[in-house]
């Protein structure tokens, strides 16, 4: 598209729905404003660009606001002529409640939930790459950037969660995917670190267990 097309990001550094987005903006090129948030105190242009969900990730494109990742991927990838196959891990949700459980016994089997979407991504990742580097073949594509948007919070479960999501034993396809991803230009530029984030969800995980008791 022409260059006079301007993008703006609403985003928080932390979100792994803004660090997907992130990674398709700088895997295309594209220059674009990123203007971080804050959810405690939500400004006007959040409000007014997303008024029914209020959330990040926000895209705007000339004026025009895209809401929800996955459609924000799927926009960019229609306004900027590369073709593939939008998929979406389902590795959140597990996480999730990994993360969150109250119990052990749920704590438990959100890891379990875990680690078996993380089997079937390593059966997937040898059948869609074909032996070569990336879910998209060659190059990158929409799996490996809906995945690569959750690295920096899986890299940080072993912490969190004290789980392992990947190991040479059971995912040696995802190891050796995650060692080149990471290593992406646009992974350095697009991804939280990791140290930090663990801190981010710890203090986070430690708000939620006081508001609960309270």
């Amino acid at each position: 598209m022409a260059g006079e097309d301007e993008l703006k990001l609403l985003g928080t550094w932390a979100s792994p729905w803004v660090s997907r987005v992130k990674l398709a903006l700088h895997l295309k090129g594209l220059s674009y404003e990123y203007v971080e948030q804050d959810l405690d105190n939500k400004s006007d242009l959040l409000l007014t660009s997303n008024p029914v969900h209020k959330k990040v990730p926000v895209l705007i494109h000339n004026g025009k606001p895209i809401c929800e990742s996955v459609v924000i991927l799927e926009y960019i990838d229609e306004a900027y002529g590369t073709t593939g196959p939008s998929l979406l891990p389902t590795l959140v949700i597990p996480w999730k409640v990994a993360f969150t459980a109250d119990g052990e016994e749920e704590k438990t089997e959100g890891i379990k939930q875990m680690l078996a979407v993380v089997q079937t991504l390593e059966g997937a990742l040898k059948e869609c790459s074909k032996g070569k580097p990336f879910f998209g073949g060659d190059s990158v594509g929409y799996v490996d950037i809906a995945l690569g948007g959750l690295l920096a919070f899986l890299q940080g479960t072993e912490e969190l969660c004290g789980t392992k999501p990947f190991d040479i034993a059971n995912t040696p396809l995802l190891l050796a995917w995650v060692e080149r991803f990471t290593a992406l230009d646009a992974a350095k530029v697009a991804l939280p670190d990791v140290t930090k984030l663990v801190e981010f969800a710890k203090t986070k995980r430690a708000q939620m267990a006081l508001s609960i008791k309270k």
